[in-house]
């Protein structure tokens, strides 16, 4: 798969479109590309160049993606081999080995924000499990797996790479075993917590590694309170309340699946995992509207409703519809978690959507802290597309 880089190809930019790419944004559309030269295939490493003749950066080429380019290095004259692969997911693993929290779990390689367009990498100790969206990381994907088995104490390599981001490449999806074995049983280890991961069949890699930080706070928040977990998946806030001494936890979540490994956690954890429900969470928490139920702590994370801005809409409704239902829940004083983690949700349109559901619910709520993803999801500068995670810790009068 690795191929040494003879980058023949020039991707030649539209006047005045290269304004994004001398602020080291690392995206070209295909509407900002006036010429091709050469004939360059998918994954293959061409060279962007201005209007004006400026060499601007290498790129590795998606002829079937509306997001046409990627870029690999602001210096154009860099040669993208094995090497460069290497180098950047070694540096990518030292940022985070400087944290120890990170020593277990943690996501080790995080997309462009890492300089590895399209490839994301989660560690569960010694299993780290692997995502590729893109046409040139699945070029060097022999590199990343073997640079991966070198990491001080992984010995496996699991890939997940499905979706509809590799259906944009012209890819298909590879799932299984790419590198060493697969232990019976793995963990996400987070503070004094530890769950079960099912890298195989899980959402994501297996586990929400991006909310580690708002896990923390909601334990913090949870003593003596009644706390509601909506979209609960395997129960992680669900463990850290009950650890931290909630009057009460409930539990709201349509795979039944994920509700048995959500028990098997509290086990794990040594807790009772409170109340367990199985249902979609619109009509569940109606119901509890209905018969005028109250919580303390109420945390609201929905699924991706919005996978692009032709989405938004649609989502702002089901943001709007599920935010005003948690509202009408909260106790005098209570406290609302509630996020989305839809990139084409921007954090100033999702507090608008929260603040229109807090009115029509006739709720008086004030913003205690706004919420976003960990340090081990980086978010450049230079790339604020990768500040995905959005949320607010709201308290009602």
């Amino acid at each position: 798969m690795g191929m040494e880089n003879e980058s023949v190809a020039t991707v030649h930019l539209k006047p005045e479109r290269d304004r994004s790419m001398k602020r080291l944004h690392p995206w070209i559309l295909s509407g900002a590309i006036a010429r091709v030269e050469g004939d360059p295939q998918p994954g293959d490493t061409v060279r962007v160049i201005a209007a004006g003749g400026a060499e601007l950066a290498t790129a590795s080429y998606s002829p079937f993606s509306a997001l046409r380019a990627r870029v690999w290095s602001f210096d154009p004259s860099v040669e993208i081999n094995a090497g460069f692969i290497t180098g950047l997911i070694n540096s990518s693993v030292a940022l985070r080995a400087a944290h120890s929290e990170f020593a277990h779990t943690c996501r080790l390689i995080f997309g462009d924000a890492d300089g590895l367009p399209g490839l994301v990498v989660d560690r569960y100790g010694e299993v780290v499990v692997m995502q590729i969206t893109t046409v040139g990381i699945e070029r060097w994907r022999d590199a990343v797996v073997s640079t991966l088995m070198t990491i001080d104490g992984v010995t496996c390599v699991y890939e997940r790479s499905d979706g509809a981001d590799r259906e944009r490449e012209g890819l298909t999806n590879r799932i299984g075993l790419a590198a060493g074995t697969l232990p019976s049983t793995i963990y996400a280890v987070e503070g004094n917590e530890k769950y079960n991961v099912n890298v195989e069949e899980g959402h994501k890699t297996g586990f929400y590694i991006d909310q580690r930080d708002s896990r923390a706070l909601a334990g913090r928040l949870s003593r003596g309170a009644r706390v509601l977990n909506v979209f609960g998946y395997t129960g992680s806030f669900s463990v850290v309340a009950q650890r931290n001494g909630a009057a009460s936890v409930t539990t709201v979540e349509s795979s039944g699946p994920a509700l048995e490994i959500a028990r098997q956690n509290g086990e794990l954890n040594g807790v009772d995992i409170g109340e367990l429900i199985e249902g979609d969470a619109f009509e569940v928490l109606r119901r509890m509207r209905d018969r005028r139920a109250e919580f303390d702590l109420i945390i609201l994370d929905p699924p991706k409703y919005a996978t692009s801005t032709a989405h938004l809409e649609r989502a702002t409704r089901k943001y709007k519809d599920i935010n005003l239902l948690g509202a009408k829940l909260l106790a005098k004083g209570g406290h609302l978690m509630t996020f989305s983690c839809s990139g084409a949700m921007t954090a100033d349109l999702f507090q608008k959507v929260v603040a229109g559901a807090a009115l029509d619910a006739k709720r008086k709520m004030r913003i205690v802290q706004r919420l976003g993803q960990p340090i081990d999801h980086p978010v450049p500068l230079t790339f604020p597309d990768s500040e995905y995670l959005k949320g607010l810790l709201l308290q009602a009068d």
